[in-house]
């Protein structure tokens, strides 16, 4: 005999209550119908019977769902998860929620995972970068719900963008280390064309370093995104072997930052008296580490509450323009 209990109905709760079920539904939708009174008798006992508001087929009838779907290269990367928690807290005072897929810095996966959050019916869609298939920008072009894309500045927006020009935030660091006095700078980074933002902050790296003048070929490639702290660890060792009398790297990340760092202390290699370091993306681990880390903020969490701010003027007819975002560079210890 199966044990599985069935679950309470608004059928259930309008018994209780003496009234009928779509009284019961009103008040669920808060319905001017449904006096408040009443409306609260009805969810407390609701409430008391333990029943579960299926908003699916509200859903399906309403053509609107209560959540946006959101689409990140990764989930355990501190910067997207702030972004997401951005979006999570500033979307959960109109109680909307998040479907969250990630893309592991793969398009093809990102063409996949749109199509199938598109069928969901949300009210928004947010993705992460300005590079999609053909595909996936069809499907985003077509679709009649706002479309955010976030931490870059598209050469042509689909619809929306939240976002800064990852090129122009790495001039920010080279600039620094050169205006210290540095001349041979190196840059590690993860292989080209798979991370776009991580490729466009390689080409800041390079425009900036011809804009002074310099030589921008001291390139280590860490492997493929995201670069890992051991990855980052391991591509120092081989800028040492390579590029002994280097004087300061761009890093892609503080996470490969770190690694470097690291690398150095365990081969006994001062800094910022050998290498000056700087990495990017502002992470906590950059300011406990000894010495704390040069990098540049790129405001994450703020860029998840501006997106999610701006889906909800969309959704309010409010007048809505693209965000820029204007990243910080952070001065610490490992590069002064």
């Amino acid at each position: 005999m199966s044990n599985i209990r069935k679950p309470p109905t608004m059928a259930d709760i309008a018994r209780v209550m003496g009234v009928s079920p779509m009284t019961v539904s009103r008040a669920f939708k808060a319905d001017s119908l449904v006096s408040a009174d009443t409306r609260e008798a009805i969810l407390k006992a609701a409430e008391d019977l333990g029943y579960v508001f299926d908003s699916t087929a509200s859903n399906l009838r309403s053509q609107k769902s209560d959540f946006v779907a959101v689409t990140i290269p990764s989930i355990n990367n501190a910067n997207f998860a702030d972004t997401v928690g951005g979006l999570t807290d500033t979307l959960a005072a109109r109680n909307m929620q998040i479907l969250l897929g990630y893309t592991n810095y793969n398009i093809e996966e990102e063409e996949r995972l749109i199509e199938q959050l598109l069928r969901r019916k949300p009210q928004a869609i947010v993705v992460t970068g300005g590079r999609h298939t053909p595909r996936a920008r069809r499907l985003l072009e077509t679709v009649n719900i706002p479309v955010i894309e976030t931490w870059d500045i598209p050469g042509e927006p689909i619809d929306h963008y939240v976002g800064f020009s990852n090129a122009d935030a790495v001039r920010q660091m080279v600039d620094h280390f050169v205006g210290a006095g540095h001349r041979r700078i190196a840059f590690i980074g993860g292989d080209v064309g798979r991370d776009t933002r991580g490729s466009e902050r390689r080409l800041g790296f390079i425009a900036a370093m011809q804009a002074h003048g310099l030589d921008a070929s001291r390139l280590i490639a860490a492997g493929a995104p995201p670069i890992s702290m051991r990855e980052g660890a391991n591509a120092m060792a081989r800028l040492i072997e390579n590029y002994p009398d280097t004087e300061a790297i761009v890093c892609v990340s503080d996470l490969a930052a770190y690694g470097a760092l690291t690398e150095c202390r365990r081969l006994g290699v001062a800094v910022p008296e050998r290498f000056a370091i700087g990495g990017f993306g502002n992470y906590e681990i950059g300011e406990v580490c000894v010495p704390t880390l040069t990098t540049i903020n790129a405001f994450a969490r703020e860029i998840g509450e501006k997106t999610a701010r701006l889906i909800l003027d969309i959704l309010d007819n409010q007048a809505a323009e693209n965000v820029r975002i204007s990243p910080e560079l952070i001065v610490r210890d490992s590069s002064r």
